[in-house]
């Protein structure tokens, strides 16, 4: 797909890229340069580690939906067809 810079330097990325992507308007992108490519990924979410017992968890900073197994298969089955796997 194709998109274009408009004169204040914005990028529309293409409604089906979003779709596939998960992202929502407000999403917090990374945008970096690295080898000759210009690459765009959700930012990672802020965490803090809290010890619980013996163990440390990484505990999210903001409020996110909760995972859900149907969540986590959607998943599984994009990447699977994404990469030419059955589902």
């Amino acid at each position: 797909m194709k998109a274009t810079i408009d004169a204040a330097g914005r990028l529309v990325i293409p409604r089906e890229i979003r779709r596939r992507a998960g992202l929502a308007p407000g999403t917090l992108l990374e945008v970096r340069w690295q080898d000759g490519r210009i690459e765009i990924e959700p930012a990672a979410l802020p965490v803090k580690l809290v010890r619980q017992g013996r163990l440390l968890v990484a505990v999210g900073e903001t409020a996110t939906e909760p995972l859900t197994a149907e969540a986590v298969e959607a998943t599984r089955r994009a990447l699977a067809d994404e990469r030419g796997l059955p589902a």
